[in-house]
């Protein structure tokens, strides 16, 4: 049985059966609705900027960061963009410059709460969560800001190839991330910065710029991923940032297990991205009430870190609690990474 599942790539390549059995599964279930070109569009479209907010976060995760304001992020970067190009009349252009020169500041300010004042990045990243949350009740004022320009709607509403754009961005990103991460010496040190803080500074490694650059993709993405949002809906809805925190760990966790199993990837997260946005379109068209997506990403997490605790056990290796950081040095270490250290090994 062993071999044949290695044979099949099961330890690897497991999300692309459940993929399939999904398809096969509501194709059979819901031959008019599921099976046709539309529902994949609207699949593809709709899992996009999840997708692009989920790849920021794999980069903080990579340096062994939680990135938990990565979600108000996002929401406050929709309202923002919504508020500039509605109220201010300000250029498509300019309004996206500004909004994604946002992302860079929350970035910047995450990374020096984590490298300079040592701040464990749970405690760092829920704190500005919860400012950039007020900050997008004080701009939306708990109203929606619409209409937005056509100039602006259309940055998502065309396609290429029948393909919509913002899956194109979403794959564009993810060849962008993908790179960096495996094939750059900033990459191979945030990797090497999140396998081990501790032994990659004795390595030489700059940790704290690591996890810098880390913390600052991530905020960056997310803020993309709010541009993608508000162009998508026409407008800017209030509190939109917090529903989007659950389905972006569901889908970096699950993608944990895939392609590279034990680490943080890129394909991997498209993959979960994919088959988690399959799984809860299926259950949409076949009825199901709006906390079915909130179900369906929960149970998915739950059963992504489950899974990568039990192949550790497999494997004779022990989850062990994270070093706690020094506190001088050019590096830092990852107070805070025990439920990270439960799926990388």
């Amino acid at each position: 049985m062993s071999n044949l599942s290695t044979r099949l790539g099961l330890s690897r390549y497991s999300g692309l059966y459940v993929l399939a059995i999904f398809v096969i599964v509501y194709s059979i279930w819901l031959p008019r609705t599921f099976p046709t070109i539309i529902t994949a569009q609207n699949i593809a479209a709709n899992l996009a900027i999840t997708g692009v907010a989920a790849l920021g976060l794999v980069c903080a995760l990579a340096v062994g960061a939680f990135d938990l304001s990565i979600a108000n992020v996002l929401g406050l970067s929709s309202t923002m963009a919504a508020a500039l190009v509605v109220r201010l009349q300000t250029p498509t252009a300019l309004a996206i410059v500004v909004v994604l020169a946002l992302g860079v500041a929350v970035g910047l300010i995450n990374a020096l709460l984590v490298v300079k004042l040592h701040i464990p990045s749970v405690v760092a990243t829920l704190g500005m969560s919860s400012v950039l949350l007020a900050l997008d009740r004080f701009i939306t004022e708990g109203q929606f800001i619409t209409p937005l320009p056509a100039s602006f709607t259309a940055l998502t509403s065309e396609s290429l190839f029948g393909i919509p754009t913002p899956f194109v961005v979403l794959l564009v990103v993810a060849l962008l991330t993908w790179y960096l991460l495996e094939h750059t010496a900033l990459g191979r040190r945030m990797i090497a910065t999140g396998a081990g803080a501790d032994a990659a500074r004795l390595a030489g490694t700059n940790t704290g710029q690591a996890v810098f650059a880390g913390l600052l993709m991530s905020s960056f993405l997310g803020s993309l991923a709010g541009v993608m949002l508000v162009s998508t809906i026409g407008s800017a809805a209030p509190n939109s940032g917090p529903a989007y925190l659950l389905p972006l760990f569901a889908a970096v966790y699950l993608g944990s297990t895939q392609i590279k199993p034990g680490r943080f990837n890129v394909w991997g997260t498209v993959v979960a991205l994919v088959v988690l946005a399959t799984g809860v379109k299926g259950l949409q068209l076949a009825g199901g009430q709006m906390w079915v997506a909130d179900l369906f990403n929960g149970v998915a997490l739950i059963l992504a870190v489950g899974v990568a605790i039990a192949a550790q056990r497999r494997r004779g290796t022990r989850v062990k609690p994270p070093a706690v950081p020094r506190a001088k040095g050019r590096g830092t270490a990852n107070p805070d990474s025990a439920l990270r250290s439960a799926v990388v090994s």
